[in-house]
């Protein structure tokens, strides 16, 4: 967006309509209120679940959900296990971006697994802003949601990081570009030429982050340079490839979700995935877990 390559580049007169998470980016594209979507893939296959006509056709990024509270409780290195992460909780309050959304899925089956089920609270906002405002007024001991909140938070209040993000869920598909069936099939060459530039754009945050960092602070005007670096720090894996273990986190979602009863089918990849545009673009192999570069070591 801040780049404006799709309109200098592509000759498409963009419009970019922020959302407080997935699930509204899912129904909104069902609705044909938007073309493309930066979504995460639980949302995705929710909206699947539900009839949605929409697939996803690239990968974004992996692991960009953290688990966060102030310095009272202790982190995962310290407890040794993410079960005892979440006794810390019992009684208390997480605050978590929408139901539905990948946050939300994750801390409810964690909370599932480990046996805590009715003895956590789990408080959901429509964006990630108000879980951001409610740790500010007390209202949460805790909050899982973005790095961006993990940032802000840590600035506002002092708060950690609890669970890092290759801790809480490895490999889970935060973001990938979902779009219509009826797109795909009427307009390729458009889609195409976008996913070139998302994964150009995803090339550019991990070969250059301060670059990336200025031009999206520049974009959003509400945080400095600093706030995406320290940002691109905690989740630095971008690339736009439907790589194997994008696919393979996305489809384990399915069972949690399917026992969280938020979706009723099983699905397969078929049916949430549609490759055929990213593998002509992105056939060589993902960089989700290309080392991080220079700009990202302490």
């Amino acid at each position: 967006m801040g780049l404006g390559w799709v309109e200098d580049r592509l000759g498409v007169r963009a419009s970019w309509h922020l959302f407080g998470g997935g699930p509204a980016i899912v129904e909104a594209l069902d609705r044909g209120e938007v073309d493309i979507g930066y979504a995460g893939l639980p949302p995705a296959i929710l909206g699947v679940d539900r009839g949605a006509e929409i697939k996803c056709i690239a990968g974004g990024h992996i692991e960009g959900t953290v688990f966060l509270a102030g310095k009272a409780f202790k982190s995962l290195d310290e407890l040794g296990s993410i079960r005892g992460v979440l006794e810390q909780l019992k009684g208390k309050v997480i605050g978590v971006p929408p139901k539905g959304s990948i946050h939300d899925v994750i801390l409810r089956w964690l909370i599932l697994e480990e046996g805590l089920e009715g003895e956590i609270i789990i408080r959901n906002y429509p964006w990630a802003d108000f879980v951001l405002e409610a740790m500010l007024d007390g209202e949460v001991d805790a909050a899982v949601g973005t790095p961006a909140l993990a940032v802000a938070s840590s600035q506002a209040i002092g708060a950690r990081i609890l669970i890092p993000p290759n801790k809480i869920w490895p490999n889970n598909p935060s973001y990938g570009i979902i779009t219509s069936n009826r797109q795909i099939e009427e307009n390729p060459e458009t889609l195409e030429g976008f996913l070139r530039l998302h994964e150009e754009a995803s090339n550019l945050i991990r070969s250059d982050p301060k670059k990336a960092a200025t031009i999206v602070s520049e974009a959003v005007k509400i945080v400095d340079e600093d706030f995406v670096l320290e940002t691109y720090k905690i989740s630095p894996k971008y690339c736009a490839s439907l790589s194997k273990g994008f696919i393979k986190a996305s489809l384990a979602f399915i069972p949690p979700l399917k026992k969280l009863k938020y979706i009723s089918q099983t699905l397969n990849q078929e049916d949430i995935f549609d490759p055929r545009l990213i593998e002509k673009i992105h056939p060589e192999a993902p960089h989700y877990e290309v080392s991080k570069t220079k700009e990202f070591k302490s």
